[in-house]
């Protein structure tokens, strides 16, 4: 049975206050800085909370429009559902000047006025890396990402990120691996509404194992606006951002201005100038960004002594004979049979033998055309 109305802590009109349509964070934001979650919801429900001043201002010139749609909507949902629905799944609603709240965000200048949480909070406890990057990374960036993510939580760093396809899931996975440090994830959508569906699996795991944030309550759809705001964030949480790889106007961007807004150091990761992938990092090395070439480098920059663990022997049968060659003629980037025939100044017919070989070795990937090496650190080979 739902508790009665006036039975309802808090955090649970907090909650039914963040299920409004047309609720962003900067709306919330303003209501509960004016008053307590009951009561600025019974002003929402009457209508009586767009005419202040600080209210109006965040409602903007459709704030006539959002009051009505406020007022609507808050007398169809039922509050003490909506709170035993988030009781009953296991998650925590985290209400900012309220126990339990991430002592992190507290004083940010955009602190969520309300979070929602699945795991363990003592994961913000610890020190904090974000690893960002695009959804569409090359296998370069995902297994940098992976190594990342690795590295660090090994020696003790709780790694964040948005949980997306490419980069985020990577260093999450990596991190993971590791069974060190429990990872961070923050996400754009409620936490009963997966996305992307293909991380389910590491959802779960991030949420057992680790601890999954979301300014969204159940239900809400991984709309787009919600992940520029979702990126302050995890750059709020972070006392480093690394960037991997992002094309120029990818969601790493906010993520970096928001780091920088906070005075958040900005890590990038060097990659080919023939990339797309690796512009924006490229471009803040060029601006003067710290680079990152392994996992002490971030852990100096944390001011931390421990180095990570050495990652254990490469069991892959070195490279052989041509094969040797055309690994070190991939290098970083991406490459076509010609493009490794011109380089290597093999024939064809012992340039496709040699990358059939390092496919099957596990040392190259191969995909539409191209090769790309799969080789890193101190695997790479010179001939």
């Amino acid at each position: 049975m739902s508790p009665a109305p006036e039975d309802l802590p808090d955090a649970a009109w907090a909650a039914a206050l963040a299920a409004l349509p047309a609720m962003g964070p900067g709306r919330l934001r303003a209501l509960l800085g004016q008053w307590s979650p009951p009561e600025a919801w019974r002003r929402v429900a009457q209508g009586r909370a767009a005419p202040h001043p600080t209210v109006s201002e965040a409602c903007g010139r459709e704030r006539s429009k959002v009051a009505a749609v406020w007022s609507r909507a808050a007398t169809e949902l039922d509050v003490s559902g909506h709170w035993s629905a988030h009781r009953e799944a296991g998650v925590e609603v985290l209400v900012r000047g309220a126990a339990g709240y991430p002592e992190v965000l507290v004083d940010d200048h955009e602190a969520p006025s309300v979070l929602f949480a699945r795991g363990d909070p003592e994961a913000l406890g610890r020190r904090r890396v974000a690893i960002v990057g695009t959804r569409t990374c090359t296998h370069y960036g995902a297994e940098v990402a992976g190594e990342l993510g690795r590295d660090l939580a090994a020696a003790g760093v709780a790694v964040v990120s948005g949980l997306a396809l490419g980069v985020d899931g990577g260093a999450h996975a990596g991190a993971l691996a590791a069974s060190g440090a429990p990872p961070v994830g923050v996400v754009g959508s409620g936490l009963d509404v997966v996305y992307p569906r293909a991380h389910a699996r590491l959802w779960a795991r991030v949420a057992s194992e680790g601890l999954l944030l979301s300014e969204a309550p159940l239900g809400a759809r991984p709309e787009p606006w919600r992940f520029p705001v979702r990126n302050r964030v995890i750059a709020a949480l972070a006392e480093i951002v690394v960037v991997v790889e992002s094309h120029p106007r990818g969601g790493s961007l906010h993520t970096v201005d928001a780091a920088l807004a906070r005075d958040i150091p900005v890590m990038a990761v060097p990659g080919s100038i023939r990339s797309p992938a690796s512009v924006f990092p490229n471009a803040l090395l060029a601006d003067g960004c710290a680079p990152v070439r392994d996992a002490l480098d971030v852990l100096v920059a944390l001011g931390l002594s421990s180095a990570p663990p050495k990652a254990a022997t490469d069991l892959r049968p070195p490279p052989e004979g041509d094969a040797v060659a055309v690994l070190a003629a991939l290098g970083g980037e991406p490459a076509s049979l010609d493009e490794v025939v011109s380089r290597t100044r093999l024939a064809p017919g012992p340039a496709s033998l040699a990358l059939a070989r390092l496919e099957g070795d596990g040392w190259v990937a191969g995909r539409g055309g191209f090769w790309e090496s799969r080789a890193t650190g101190s695997a790479r080979l010179t001939p």
